[in-house]
């Protein structure tokens, strides 16, 4: 599995690069001269292997060129989402110990912002030019020499968890070596079982600064491959690019199914997807008939995977297999899974618990929070990511959600994954999330939020019509007892509902 730098020098004018809404392409030689460059930089700034940076950045050019500049530096970068405030990113830069940022013109108020308080940032850059307080960072690059730094490292990437039940951890997982051309441990095992190669050409729809885009980008380009960049998810967009670049392989939440599946079928099916080898996708279940309506369409090129930011254990399922087993994200391919119940045994199949992985894998922490890294583990150094599910009698996990998120009602756990997966099949809603209110008699109540199709329909006939469809196909004890309408769901664009939020939003208008 070559360094793109080696990629670099036998296929200097491939594509590393398309930035698909404006069709901008960085060739490999491009991208190893200015990685090069920012790495230089970074040694004549004085920021050593092992030291942290980060970048608040929208999905371009830079965001890649950067990440591979801090790889070959050894430096820890840490990617910051785009749409966080000043506090929250306050809180991430003081967290890592972040000694050097950089920002864009998109994010250039909260950077302005973030810029007068107190962190560890010594240098402040911006892309795209300068601004008040900001260096511009194609010229601090451009005066660099374009050849490796000398004392070559592997860095890695330091992400922050999306922060839906409190503030953000940093994960922390250390490079396998310290040698330049090392990638992630679990990089060539995925590269072999989703079929990455130097012809790939890996559409990425979604943010950067998440996991699973970030490393399966980087992946590609480990391969010689080239990355479809979306500056934003647009359903349409998505399959015009997919025909343009004929593209081989994406990655998908299912929030992104279900937009492209709203979608008139006429329209969606008029654009050529027969390149398509594998659509890789995860963040989230995703509900049963959505997946259906999915292969139906696009045909048995699905393949499905859970794992964290924590890289804690990996399951996949591919649709053939799914079809015999819907609902399931698959059996274990990296680790060993445990369902384990609140007193700490190990639970038999059939039987709902904390998901945990054993086996042999990297050991990530919680940078600078001890205590948390230790209750993300158990007496066995089993490893969990706080995530509720069960295994079938054949070895076949399925997910329920967060165990933060369970509802428990009249003392009866209730799961709001199960429910959010039926009502996604209603016609009339185009987005949905279910959560626990408090109710004086149980304890707590379920409360349906959904986003619906047209907004004109946000009514109490459009809300009696889903709950009669509801009560036919489910359980009475799961039944939401309300249903509010919003006109935005607030979820992270990796897929990940912000369930924090909506409950927050209740409980300050219910004390009104």
């Amino acid at each position: 599995m070559p360094h793109p730098s080696t990629t670099a020098q036998h296929y200097p004018h491939r594509p590393a690069i398309i930035i698909g809404d404006t069709g901008e392409v960085v060739s490999y030689r491009e991208l190893d001269q200015r990685s090069n460059r920012a790495a230089q930089l970074f040694r004549a700034l004085g920021l050593q292997s092992g030291e942290h940076i980060a970048l608040m950045l929208e999905n371009n050019r830079h965001f890649l060129e950067i990440a591979w500049a801090a790889q070959r530096a050894g430096i820890i970068f840490t990617p910051v989402a785009t749409h966080l405030k000043r506090d929250e990113v306050v809180y991430i830069l003081r967290n890592c110990g972040a000694r050097l940022f950089i920002g864009s013109h998109l994010t250039a108020d909260v950077a302005g912002e973030v810029r007068c308080e107190k962190t560890p940032v010594e240098h402040f850059f911006m892309v795209g030019g300068g601004r008040a307080g900001f260096t511009s960072w194609e010229d601090a690059i451009e005066e660099q020499p374009s050849t490796p730094v000398a004392d070559q490292g592997n860095g890695v990437p330091m992400l922050y968890s999306s922060g839906t039940t409190g503030l953000p951890k940093g994960v922390f997982v250390p490079p396998a070596s310290d040698d330049v051309d090392t990638p992630t441990t679990v990089t060539p095992f995925l590269a072999d079982a989703l079929g990455f190669a130097d012809d790939t050409i890996y559409l990425n729809p979604a943010p950067l600064y998440h996991a699973g885009p970030l490393h399966y980008s980087m992946m590609t380009l480990y391969q010689g491959g080239t990355v479809v960049l979306m500056q934003r998810f647009s359903a349409e967009m998505s399959l015009k690019l997919i025909e343009r670049y004929r593209v081989t392989h994406s990655q998908w939440a299912p929030i992104m199914f279900i937009r492209l599946l709203k979608l008139p079928r006429g329209l969606r099916e008029s654009y050529d997807m027969t390149s398509m080898r594998v659509a890789v996708h995860g963040a989230a279940p995703c509900p049963v008939d959505v997946k259906e309506a999915m292969l139906d369409w696009w045909g048995e090129i699905l393949l499905e995977y859970y794992s964290s930011s924590e890289g804690v254990g990996l399951t996949m399922i591919s649709a053939e297999d799914w079809l015999e087993h819907k609902g399931s994200v698959g059996r274990p391919a990296v680790g060993e899974v445990h369902i384990m119940g609140p007193d700490g045994r190990e639970q038999p199949p059939g039987e709902v618990g904390l998901v945990y992985f054993s086996g042999e894998q990297v050991r990530f922490s919680y940078h600078g929070e001890p205590g948390k890294t230790a209750r993300a583990y158990n007496d066995r150094g089993w490893a969990t990511a706080g995530d509720i599910g069960y295994v079938s009698d054949d070895g076949y996990l399925y997910l329920r959600g967060r165990e933060s998120f369970t509802i428990i009602s009249g003392g009866v756990n209730i799961y709001p994954q199960e429910v959010e997966n039926v009502l996604a099949g209603h016609e009339k809603v185009a987005d949905v999330a279910v959560i626990g209110v408090p109710n004086a008699e149980f304890g707590e109540e379920v409360k349906a939020v959904i986003e619906p199709v047209r907004w004109t329909e946000a009514n109490p006939e459009t809300a009696r019509e889903i709950l009669a469809w509801l009560r036919d196909r489910i359980s009475p004890v799961k039944m939401p007892r309300t249903l509010e309408f919003y006109p935005r769901l607030p979820r992270h664009d990796n897929g990940k509902l912000y369930k924090q939020q909506l409950l927050d939003d209740y409980l300050l208008r219910d004390s009104a």
